[in-house]
């Protein structure tokens, strides 16, 4: 009898979870500082949701709390509307999980297939579980436009490339929740279309993406909806299509922004930076300057337009000093060495040449040592900082480091703190007010915006249109193609180690240096 009544019976599923993720009263502090405060979030499923801020504001914090690379010191983390402590990354991974920093986590002289399956092996001996993950990565490549080379080299691979491999990594785990850190700091405007390609179609396949990003735009174009975070506080999450990037500029900083760089036009004086013929070959012989000539004039700012690679990282390492070049380079009528005795930064810097390099990491700062010592590398040598002919005044350092974090709103403003301990925008802050701060007559200035908020991106812009107002001469290099169609008096486009043509920003637009920045047309 009571199997015939069951027959009858109609079994009722569970309702799927509205949410992916909720995460309920997320504080997190590190000594005095207090990093998230109080955080309630949640995300629905199968959709991208973006998270922005100020740089400090939290957000890295609190995805490396989702991650379990952090562990909260108060609050719930909700998974499918399930309890789940993750209280390491592998807890993170068995939930579902997945993250590509912004720094991504490969071996580099590991294939593809080695990457992705390190730490995922089915057992000690590899070749089943390499013969798997070739099978798997095979389907992923076609799902998802995720096409890499499984047997190729990470070393030898695009920065877009790599990031693909960290993301097959996730998605090989059986990730239904992808975190990306400023996925597009690196990328090229191609490969960073090609990302969101990638993205839109891992939602449309039910995927769970939370994209933390300082880029307006791409919040605009990508989300569903958008959380934003100031000083380790949420201050509210809001549909993209119901908001704007005025509104979510002035969410995350707590006061109207500036989108657009402000400045009058210029009044370019005499000659400062002569370059005829420049030419650089690298370590193997390979030539990345083909003889390329300019010059910037004294209240000018002339900008370097191109995609990664063609040549902008050499010309600013031979200027800077830092790379061998042949050629004639004259700052103010006197003539600068391209190679052997006087060739290198500390000359540079002595003839008035200030140098904001691309890579803040391997070439603005020593990550371990402390921002005040940050502040003197280059300049270590100043009078101000002497204290007699032996030693340095650290008090007298200390102290021009606290200015000047107080000029550039260096957060947290402690100088004391390992430059590896602020955030990327923050360490942006330290090598600019470094550099800037010096007055000098050419400022060297490359990807001067890459990893920066919207605040700080304002704020810098700020400071560069100042300089040139003060009669300074700056090269400025970027990727950006918005930032240098507004800061720029005059823009270069690069290809391929040769400038392909000198533009007005007021006459051209996107296309026109869009195709001179492919090589396909411009002047020799």
């Amino acid at each position: 009898m009571a199997d015939q009544a069951n027959t009858g019976r109609q079994e009722t599923a569970a309702p799927t979870p509205a949410y992916a993720i909720e995460l309920k009263g997320i504080s997190k502090a590190f000594g005095p500082v207090q990093a998230n405060k109080d955080i309630n979030i949640a995300v629905p499923r199968g959709t991208i949701h973006g998270i922005i801020g100020e740089n400090g504001a939290g957000k890295s914090t609190l995805m490396s709390i989702l991650y379990g690379f952090y562990k909260a010191d108060s609050g719930a983390i909700l998974i499918n509307g399930q309890l789940t402590p993750i209280p390491d990354s592998q807890s993170a991974i068995r939930a579902g999980i997945g993250m590509v920093f912004q720094h991504f986590k490969l071996v580099q002289n590991f294939t593809v297939l080695e990457n992705v399956i390190l730490g995922a092996e089915d057992g000690p001996m590899l070749n089943s579980s390499l013969a798997k993950a070739r099978k798997v990565l095979a389907g992923l490549s076609r799902d998802y436009e995720l096409d890499v080379d499984p047997d190729a080299l990470i070393e030898d691979l695009s920065v877009g490339h790599q990031q693909r491999v960290e993301i097959l990594k996730a998605l090989y785990r059986q990730a239904e929740i992808l975190i990306l850190d400023e996925p597009t700091g690196v990328l090229t405007p191609d490969e960073a279309d090609h990302l969101f390609r990638i993205l839109k179609g891992l939602k449309d396949q039910g995927k769970t993406i939370i994209l933390i990003t300082h880029k307006l735009r791409e919040i605009m174009e990508a989300t569903d909806n958008v959380s934003v975070m100031r000083r380790g506080t949420m201050v509210g999450t809001v549909k993209t299509a119901e908001s704007s990037p005025e509104s979510l500029a002035e969410l995350m900083v707590g006061r109207k922004v500036l989108l657009e760089v402000e400045k009058k036009p210029a009044t370019p004086g005499a000659v400062v930076l002569q370059v005829e013929n420049l030419k650089v070959r690298d370590e193997h012989g390979v030539e990345r300057l083909k003889g390329i000539s300019f010059d910037i004039r004294a209240g000018e700012i002339l900008g370097i337009a191109g995609v990664a690679g063609n040549g902008q990282s050499e010309l600013l390492a031979a200027l800077g000093g830092m790379m061998r070049a042949s050629g004639k380079v004259t700052l103010k009528g006197a003539d600068l060495p391209l190679s052997g005795k006087g060739a290198d930064g500390q000359s540079r810097r002595s003839a008035g040449i200030a140098h904001v390099p691309e890579d803040r990491h391997h070439y603005g700062l020593i990550l371990d040592f402390t921002a005040w010592e940050n502040v003197a590398f280059g300049y270590h040598n100043d009078p101000k900082y002497q204290k007699n002919a032996l030693f340095m005044d650290n008090a007298a350092l200390r102290a021009d480091t606290e200015a000047k974090m107080a000029t550039f709103d260096v957060r947290p403003p402690i100088p004391t703190l390992a430059a590896k301990s602020f955030s990327g925008g923050n360490q942006q802050k330290i090598v600019v007010a470094r550099e800037i701060e010096r007055n000098p007559d050419l400022l060297l200035i490359g990807q001067p915006t890459r990893g920066v908020d919207i605040g700080a991106i304002e704020f810098i812009h700020k400071e560069i249109v100042a300089l040139r107002d003060q009669g300074k001469a700056i090269l400025l290099v970027s990727v950006e193609l918005d930032e240098i169609m507004s800061l720029s008096d005059r823009i270069a486009v690069m290809f391929d180690g040769r400038l392909m043509g000198m533009r007005n920003p007021e006459t051209t637009n996107e296309r026109e240096l869009g195709l001179l920045m492919a090589g396909m047309s411009g002047e020799s």
